[in-house]
């Protein structure tokens, strides 16, 4: 939608709360946003134009605008909440539960419950008590409910009925509700009971309960039973102890968000505390999207409505900064929860220490998920995106490097990075054979980069080139003709770029071209003649290390330290080293080359067997039919001693 056509429908929007969605061309919905006033908000975003990237992005791919009108800005932040999360416009803050978490299932809804671990919480009337972080601690926490309560770990049909108990009821580990003799379904029924409240941390009830139960067992002499209670009772008591450590019974019900936000997008830490304690601690990520890292005043504002769009909130939530519509805010969590909710900033106090704790947990969590490189990934992308005035990060990008000696063994490489790391599975070799690439399509040899037990097919693909024109070739129509530099490069990319045509493939963010000034006009050529002047290119000079553009008449320097240089560099020399090794392979391939290559029928496993028998070419040339018939059958015998009398008469000629 151009910004014309976007103001006269603004001019038409209603003064009233409401949701407006932006959607792009493909029918896709791109950004959600809730507003007190539709029209207000909706122009607010012209004045913002040119602000930053991705404001600019967005309204540069935006084709339609569409507004729900709401009674209340309560209900559009629920609307606004409920599209967010059903559609997941790419340009809103989306958050993710960076780990899975296990839970342990209490199933219930059998009649001798089992404990399990479980990865997700299901609506089957089971108990679920987690996460459990770290997520060996949900395996340690099962293995205590078979070792204090006695519950069962097997999958058996329970009747009753067995003649005797297995060797999980002989080491201690189990009840034995499979034998109605030792255990009824109404005590397995209380030590479920008691494993239930063990997992809901009800610990103070449940050793009151096991006490009792301790005193029971030994007024009745069964002083085993009695003993083994004892050593549950103080296995829970050690527990609660610790628990209690990180209480504090001032604190109550309560959430605390605690945000870490950065070049490589945001981290948010969200302290669960009930009754008291702190029982969970959920983790959410936003990576940084369309150039521009979150803020932290919008990346709270999303954590708070997306965490409880599935979540009912505690009396009170503490955030690090004030958040837009605050109120409202408020008034949408309490009716969600059915009592009031207050949203605060605390500055002083438990409060206070409680979210510095959440905060700095989400710094630790920052640096542990996007590690010191990956956040100067961001910032070297960051720099690249504004020094070239791209509209985006440029999160792929293409580097090509020509490899030659005088023209001979001419050969190309692609390399690719994304999001600042090299993907080596997507890196291409070419064989520079001359011709006209702007003309009519000719056979492509781009040749993937040989995997991990996969031979690389340069060889053949270089075979089935086309010889094509003269484009940029000495000596057209000579096999041994010399290629310029630029004519190489102009070749190669021009094959690349029409490649991703044909497959219909989106074309990257940035390409580098390892050379200077020639090498980039090259570059631009071949976009020029596939139709592709959109793509951007720039040239690495190396030695001054000098950007040129196409736009600029003067390079760009970069800063020695720049981390933008430094990624530049890189992919430079990488592009380099991939296209030095494949040139050597070429070289010593021609240069190894034996007489035995141009014998029709005779292949490597052959030209071995021939070696290994006669040791030398001269010797197998010497040799007779009936000593060749053993090692290459009769057919092939009679084409090589054809080949090798044509090269005698050959050589006879005057």
């Amino acid at each position: 939608m151009a910004i014309r056509d976007l103001k006269a429908q603004i001019s038409r929007l209603p003064e009233q709360p409401g949701v407006y969605l932006y959607g792009n061309s493909a029918g896709d919905t791109i950004y959600i946003g809730r507003a007190r006033v539709l029209r207000d908000r909706v122009r607010s975003y012209l004045s913002a134009y040119g602000s930053s990237p991705k404001t600019n992005a967005l309204l540069d791919e935006v084709t339609r605008l569409e507004v729900i009108v709401t009674d209340s800005l309560v209900e559009a932040l629920a609307l606004e909440s409920h599209l967010i999360k059903q559609r997941m416009p790419r340009f809103n803050i989306l958050l993710r539960d960076d780990k899975n978490y296990p839970y342990l299932q209490v199933t219930t809804s059998e009649a001798f419950p089992r404990v399990l671990v479980a990865r997700r919480v299901a609506r089957d009337g089971d108990y679920y008590a987690g996460p459990f972080l770290p997520a060996t601690l949900a395996r340690k926490t099962m293995a205590l409910t078979h070792k204090l309560f006695g519950i069962r770990s097997c999958n058996e049909a329970i009747t009753g009925r067995r003649d005797r108990a297995c060797l999980e009821y002989d080491i201690n580990r189990c009840v034995a509700p499979c034998v109605e003799t030792l255990c009824t379904q109404e005590q397995y029924g209380e030590a479920v009971e008691h494993a239930r409240m063990f997992l809901e941390g009800r610990n103070d009830e449940l050793v009151v309960e096991l006490k009792a139960q301790m005193l029971a067992a030994s007024v009745d002499l069964r002083f085993e039973e009695a003993a083994q209670t004892r050593d549950a009772i103080k296995t829970v008591e050690t527990l609660r102890d610790r628990q209690q450590k990180m209480s504090s019974v001032r604190l109550g019900d309560r959430d605390a968000f605690g945000v870490k936000t950065g070049p490589a997008g945001a981290i948010i830490q969200v302290f669960q505390m009930r009754g008291g304690r702190v029982i969970e601690r959920v983790e959410l990520v936003a990576d940084a999207t369309d150039g521009e890292a979150p803020s932290l005043e919008e990346t709270v504002q999303a954590a708070v409505q997306q965490f409880y769009a599935v979540r009912v909130a505690p009396p009170e939530v503490h955030l690090p900064v004030e958040i837009e519509d605050h109120a409202e805010v408020e008034r949408w969590l309490g009716e969600r929860a059915d009592r009031k909710v207050r949203v605060s900033v605390p500055k002083r106090g438990d409060k206070r220490g409680l979210l510095d704790l959440a905060t700095r947990n989400a710094a630790l969590a920052y640096r542990s998920h996007y590690s010191d490189e990956a956040v100067e990934r961001g910032t070297a992308l960051d720099e690249l995106r504004r020094t070239l005035g791209l509209p985006g990060v440029p999160r792929r990008i293409e580097c090509f490097d020509i490899s030659t000696i005088q023209g001979s063994e001419t050969v190309g490489s692609m390399v690719v990075c994304e999001d600042g790391r090299m993907t080596r599975k997507e890196y291409r070799k070419y064989r520079v054979r001359g011709g006209d690439w702007g003309a009519e399509r000719t056979t492509l040899d781009e040749t993937p980069r040989p995997g991990p037990g996969r031979r690389s097919r340069g060889a053949a693909a270089g075979a089935r080139s086309g010889s094509g024109g003269a484009g940029g070739v000495a000596g057209a129509g000579d096999s041994d003709r010399l290629l310029d530099d630029f004519a190489a490069m102009r070749e190669v990319v021009a094959r690349r770029y029409r490649r991703l045509l044909d497959d219909g493939a989106p074309p990257p963010d940035l390409v580098v071209i390892d050379g200077g000034k020639g090498q980039l006009s090259a570059a631009y050529e071949a976009f020029a003649t596939l139709g592709q002047s959109n793509l951007v290119a720039v040239g690495l000079a190396k030695k001054e290390e000098l950007v040129f553009t196409r736009d600029n008449a003067e390079p760009i320097i970069f800063e020695t330290n720049s981390p933008a240089l430094l990624l530049l560099q890189r992919i430079r020399d990488e592009a380099h080293r991939f296209a030095v090794t494949y040139h050597r392979k070429a070289r010593a391939r021609r240069d190894f080359r034996s007489e035995l290559d141009d014998i029709p029928g005779v292949g490597a496993r052959r030209r071995r067997a021939l070696l290994t028998r006669f040791g030398s070419v001269a010797s197998i040339r010497r040799a007779t039919r009936e000593e060749l018939v053993p090692v290459l059958g009769a057919k092939v015998a009679d084409a090589l001693l054809e080949h090798f009398a044509e090269r005698q008469g050959h050589a006879d000629l005057p």
